[in-house]
């Protein structure tokens, strides 16, 4: 097989067991390489741009900048870049986030080895691989209402734990403000309290345990 024939993959995922399994299993393939393997966006951005890589796996979450951001970085600088989410983030705020970014397919890290491998080349020939169920998923997304920004910073701050009034202190306004963003968010959410909205935000993909205003 000449070299030109060969997918050149960059793999970008903070954990040090999953980005070496990943090259193992792909570099197994003689039609696949591994290029560059990085454990955060930022380095994501900058392998990049050193390998260009014909296709790249990112995570989402990962430290220094997550996976969506880091595709907008590269996408801005290369819009032909084809890019594949590969995570265990299935909230539908995730997938919207990712697909939105400019991601051409999007799987979870449990996907059968063989859907992973098609999806690479499937991608690489132009294509889009998006499972049914996170199809499905992206569909509940559109479909439901958006919360506005401010909305998202209320509901990140219950989600920590916070009461409505160091909520106001912290975004500098009146109590009785957070408390109609309070009841916006739980009717846009389709819940009744904030103990249901935390449980709605975080099986959605809102807002992450792991996330700071």
């Amino acid at each position: 097989m000449n070299e030109q024939s060969v997918i050149r993959v960059l793999i970008a995922d903070d954990h040090p067991v999953v980005r070496e399994g990943l090259a193992a299993m792909i570099n197994r393939r003689p039609d696949m390489q591994v290029v560059a393997e990085v454990e955060n966006g930022r380095f994501a951005i900058t392998a990049y741009q050193q390998h260009r890589p014909d296709i790249a796996l990112i995570d989402l979450r990962m430290p220094e900048l997550g996976g969506v951001d880091a595709i907008n970085a590269i996408r801005a600088d290369f819009p032909e870049a084809r890019i594949i989410i590969l995570t265990t983030y299935d909230g539908d705020e995730d997938i919207y986030r990712g697909l939105q970014a400019g991601a051409k397919a999007y799987l979870l890290k449990d996907a059968p080895r063989a859907e992973l491998l098609e999806a690479i080349r499937a991608v690489h020939a132009g294509q889009r691989r998006i499972p049914p169920d996170i199809a499905a998923k992206l569909a509940d997304r559109m479909a439901a209402p958006q919360l506005t920004p401010r909305e998202l910073d209320v509901l990140r701050l219950i989600v920590a734990g916070h009461s409505n009034r160091e909520i106001g202190l912290t975004l500098t306004i009146s109590e009785g403000t957070v408390k109609a963003h309070v009841n916006n968010l739980l009717g846009k959410l389709g819940v009744t309290d904030r103990t249901q909205a935390v449980t709605e935000a975080l099986r959605r993909g809102l807002v992450h345990l792991d996330e700071q205003l």
